[in-house]
């Protein structure tokens, strides 16, 4: 910058209009009331609304040779122009009066003993000096009986506290969905009509699909995505049934295991999410290190090989706090398989820690993490994920994330969330890239399709998602994964706490073998609205294949045999379940 002559005024007043222009009347702007020449004027004509920093008993240490203008003197400009100069906190009012979100807690007393009711500095207030308190250790708070009372209580507020200004504009988000994606049907729409016969160009692509699945080309598994209801849906079923039996036999497995999601305290915003609280919102919770100890050894005693950990971003959560809760969970069960943190995750403990994503993923292992949920997967495409997350973790990073976990011997689940802003051209391209990525790594353990449940979902109640997939979409997804990752991901599971008893049992017969697992407790789905319960026994879930005659066999985590003893565990004591 030495070699280059300072910027004119008129430059600067420029700057200031087009970015006035340009980011609208809710930025704020500022320039330097020292760097202006007097032109005072000229700069709040050109569209700022703050003067910065202004310090006339010290001199601006960049620009010695540059005096702040005496307040009295600003102000009196200010007025010139038909404004008046007031003195705001480091922070803008708009901030104050959102602390919950925007201050840390350690920090906010001292913000509001100097705030007005404005959110401005407060003139009649004296500067005080106050004791800095740092937090105790993370206790458990909030409604940590979640995983119980959703069950029996519901939801205690329909949304979030922030819902109505945390998630943006939502005419200008619903004109971001594509025209494919609003003309598609849902759970709630009306059903077509049953077919009795099959189009040729879904009996070319059936064909296709039975003699080499995985060499279907992207048009012909368009086709057989938009399978319609009646012959068609049921024999594109079947041709995933027979790939199923051929790849992974008749038994169905499923893991004894039990969620842990340690906190639903998160202000990401993620616009599909119901599960997301506010601290000070009644359904938010946060359990202590004790407490997600307690709850993994209460697994164990109940049989389980398995915990699952996930939670909210949580602001006061630091990027080593997930290696705690691995080292925890170990200490208290050092038996189980520790499937946690999903790439969102990874990627906040890798921002708070300053690691690179390699070495935070060694201090994870290190600290008990055998595995990690491929969830945040939602679907593999930025402008999609725009709209559902707000760009919280983009396409690259995931995949950076799960590959790099790959490579260091900790493998992952691989998942997709469908039916809500998305097209059958986006799963194409979602199950081809995890097809792709398989092929290199050779690291997810199965494949998990999640139907978008939009009960409580606030892109739903906004009117821009739609009310979750239809009975066809969610049969045609199914089958589908088997196909189109056949000779790369073996497993493909179903989700009970979305599909329901029934819906399982469907998919079964169209290309799934996994029902997940017991659960023990689960939040997510419930705290959406879904209404087919948090937990299953052993016997219920054995149950599920039965009924269409089918097998069924208790697996590890990476579908290994388990153990006799936890295989009897599980027998004895799940039926104990609710764990409190």
């Amino acid at each position: 910058m030495r070699g280059y002559p300072d910027a004119t005024l008129d430059e600067l007043s420029a700057t200031i209009a087009v970015a006035r222009l340009v980011l609208g009347p809710k930025m704020h702007l500022q320039a330097p009331p020292n760097l202006v020449d007097g032109e005072f004027a000229r700069m709040l004509r050109a569209g700022i609304d703050d003067w910065g920093g202004v310090s006339p008993v010290t001199a601006d240490h960049v620009n010695p040779e540059r005096p702040w203008p005496q307040i009295d003197v600003l102000a009196e400009h200010c007025h010139r122009e038909g404004f008046e100069l007031r003195e705001r906190l480091t922070v803008y009012p708009r901030y104050v009066h959102d602390e919950e979100a925007w201050i840390d807690p350690r920090v906010a007393p001292f913000v509001q003993a100097l705030a007005g009711p404005d959110g401005r500095a407060s003139a009649a207030t004296k500067p005080q000096g106050q004791s800095w308190q740092e937090p105790d250790a993370a206790q458990t708070s909030g409604r940590d009986d979640l995983h119980v009372t959703i069950d029996t209580e519901g939801r205690r507020q329909d949304q979030r506290g922030d819902a109505g200004s945390v998630y943006g504009d939502w005419v200008a988000i619903g004109e971001q969905v594509s025209e494919d994606a609003r003309r598609r049907g849902s759970a709630l729409g009306a059903i077509p009509g049953q077919r009795q016969s099959i189009r040729p160009e879904v009996s070319s692509a059936l064909l296709a699909a039975a003699n080499d699945p995985a060499a279907l080309t992207d048009e012909q598994a368009l086709t057989l995505f938009e399978a319609m209801p009646g012959a068609e849906i049921d024999a594109l079923a079947q041709v995933a049934d027979d790939v199923r039996r051929d790849t992974v036999g008749e038994t169905v497995t499923y893991v004894v295991n039990r969620n842990i999601n340690f906190t639903n305290v998160c202000y990401t915003g993620c616009r599909f999410c119901a599960f997301a609280q506010r601290r000070t919102d009644a359904d938010a919770y946060s359990l202590s290190l004790a407490e997600v100890g307690e709850r993994a050894a209460q697994a164990w005693d109940a049989g389980a090989t398995e915990v699952c950990m996930q939670g909210g971003i949580h602001p006061d959560l630091p990027g080593t706090a997930y290696f705690e809760l691995a080292a925890q969970t170990k200490r208290s069960a050092p038996g189980l398989h520790l499937h946690a943190f999903s790439p969102m995750e990874v990627m906040n403990g890798v921002a708070r820690t300053g690691l690179s994503i390699e070495d935070w993923l060694l201090r994870a292992k290190e600290s008990g993490v055998d595995s990690l949920p491929g969830t945040a997967a939602e679907i593999l495409d930025d402008d999609v994920r725009w709209i559902l997350t707000k760009g919280k973790l983009p396409t690259a990073q995931w995949i950076e994330v799960v590959t790099t976990a790959h490579r260091l011997g900790i493998r992952t689940t691989s998942t997709m969330m469908y039916g809500h802003v998305d097209t059958p051209a986006h799963w194409v391209a979602h199950l081809r890239l995890l097809a792709r990525l398989q092929g290199e790594t050779g690291g997810f353990t199965e494949f998990v399709p999640l139907p978008f449940v939009h009960h409580n979902s606030p892109i739903y109640l906004a009117g821009v998602a739609r009310p979750g997939p239809t009975e066809q979409e969610n049969r045609a997804v199914h089958a589908m994964a088997r196909l189109l990752l056949h000779g790369r991901i073996d497993n493909i599971q179903a989700s009970w706490v979305k599909l329901g008893v029934d819906g399982v049992r469907q998919v079964l017969q169209g290309g799934v073998n996994d029902l997940g697992g017991t659960l023990m407790e689960e939040t997510i789905s419930r705290m959406a609205g879904s209404e087919h319960g948090s937990r299953k026994s052993v016997d219920e879930l054995e149950a599920i294949p039965a009924g269409i005659g089918r097998p069924s066999r208790q697996r590890t985590t990476d579908y290994r045999q388990v153990m006799a003893e936890r295989v009897a565990a599980a027998r004895r004591r799940v039926a104990t379940l609710p764990l409190a």
